[in-house]
């Protein structure tokens, strides 16, 4: 079953690679100049190779995983908090509504204003982007326990702590690493255009910036590129934990993906 997957994923990715080859080189080439896949993955390839774009991959991995950290810190505790506490999660849920909707991309040039620091703006700004999805799935799982299951612990002498650790946390941690995985994904659009947005000294968005003004659009196709590649795999290492962590919730709703 998962081979079959793969294999259709695999056949998939290259009949999109080569119909984009054929379009771009009898089509597109005629008016506009954009790179073919063939030239894309070749400087991709070059890449690895060039200190200066591994530097900045790295940095761009580092506010990413930093920026996700944080947020996992703060939204997780909060919503748990926010979920046990149902009369200050309704005090509070106006301002989170409308805090929530607000494009994280929009605020950069506020987060730029207000902090001075480069590296602090960035993390500062995939905290923010990266907090929602987990704080709010974070309620939905503590909303999501059955309330069967707490009042026989209850009745049984159990304090709310201990329904709290044995019954809630647990039942809502599976709706916890789905806002994780989501986030993740989030961080990395959040983490590349701050990058584009504020500049810097590196980056993957710092070099896309840099190669935009040499006129190199196969540069930034392949750095985009990588940065897509390095998303698909976060989201796959995640989803792949999310699994193995959380076997019986998979299970129990018949494998339906989040």
């Amino acid at each position: 079953m998962k081979s079959a997957r793969l294999t259709r994923g695999v056949i998939g990715a290259a009949g999109f690679l080569v119909l984009g080859e054929l379009v771009i080189r009898l089509w597109v080439s005629r008016t506009f100049d954009f790179p073919p896949p063939s030239v894309i993955l070749y400087e991709a390839a070059l890449l690895l190779l060039d200190p200066v774009f591994l530097e900045g991959m790295l940095t761009t991995i580092g506010n990413w995983g930093l920026g996700l950290l944080i947020a996992i810190a703060v939204a997780v505790p909060l919503g748990v908090l926010l979920g046990a506490l149902p009369q200050v999660e309704q005090a509070v849920r106006p301002l989170l509504e409308f805090m929530r909707p607000i494009p994280s991309v929009a605020i950069i040039p506020l987060a730029i204003l207000l902090i001075p620091d480069d590296a602090l703006m960035k993390v500062s700004v995939i905290v923010y982007a990266s907090l929602w999805p987990i704080l709010i799935n974070t309620l939905y799982g503590m909303h999501d326990v059955d309330p069967l299951a707490k009042e026989s612990m209850r009745t049984f002498g159990f304090g709310s702590l201990a329904v709290l650790s044995r019954v809630s946390l647990p039942s809502a941690a599976p709706f916890m690493a789905t806002g994780v995985r989501i986030a993740a994904g989030i961080a990395l659009v959040l983490a590349v255009s701050a990058e584009l947005v504020a500049g810097g000294v590196n980056g993957i968005g710092v070099f896309a910036v840099a190669a935009a003004s040499g006129n190199r659009m196969d540069l930034i196709m392949a750095a985009t590129l990588w940065a897509g590649i390095f998303g698909v795999l976060a989201n796959m290492a995640l989803q792949l934990a999310e699994r193995r962590l959380f076997r019986w919730h998979w299970l129990r709703t018949g494998g339906v993906r989040t």
